[in-house]
């Protein structure tokens, strides 16, 4: 079925299909291992330092976009994703330092105004907000997906499940591709 050869990764992308909540469930089992997990606080700073974050908790799903729109944004092939639930972030310092740009009104990309870094971006419609992996050191990377996968410029055959743009349930045809 769409290329997968291995359980694991037909889990995977079945656990795509349901939404990012369930996407997040190595996050949940981690959770439910290690409840301190629950209360750990991750903080990030933007490039020159005058606007920083922070994190609580676990993430709700971690992967890779491949959309023009984060392309562009990010100056890179591909945009490394950590998604939060709003009330889990909070800019500690500098919020009088971010600007705002809306390219879609799904999305509201957050930068420093004193050296363009970008920090974060709100997701409104799936009640969500992006802060871009490298923005939080302490918080290990471990993705679960790759969405827009359709629009990629780098193919990364890294097992795991490629959707071609979003899930259903996130607007897309949740269709899995090839890697």
């Amino acid at each position: 079925m769409c290329g997968f050869r291995r359980p694991h990764r037909v889990r995977a992308a079945r656990a795509w299909r349901r939404g990012l909540p369930t996407l997040a469930g190595d996050a949940r089992k981690r959770h439910m291992r290690d409840k301190t997990m629950s209360n750990s606080v991750q903080s990030g700073k933007c490039f020159c330092g005058a606007v920083e974050i922070e994190v609580t908790g676990q993430p709700a799903a971690m992967g890779y976009c491949h959309c023009s729109s984060c392309r562009e944004w990010s100056a890179s092939p591909v945009n490394a994703f950590t998604l939060w639930q709003p009330e889990t972030v909070k800019v500690t310092k500098g919020d009088k330092n971010l600007a705002s740009y809306n390219k879609t009104p799904g999305s509201t990309r957050k930068f420093c105004t004193k050296c363009g870094g970008h920090v974060l971006t709100d997701h409104p419609g799936l009640g969500l907000v992006d802060v871009f992996a490298a923005m939080l050191p302490g918080v290990e990377f471990k993705p679960g997906v790759h969405v827009n996968y359709g629009e990629t410029v780098l193919r990364m055959k890294d097992g795991l499940p490629k959707l071609k743009d979003f899930p259903k349930e996130f607007g897309g045809s949740g269709d899995v591709v090839a890697e």
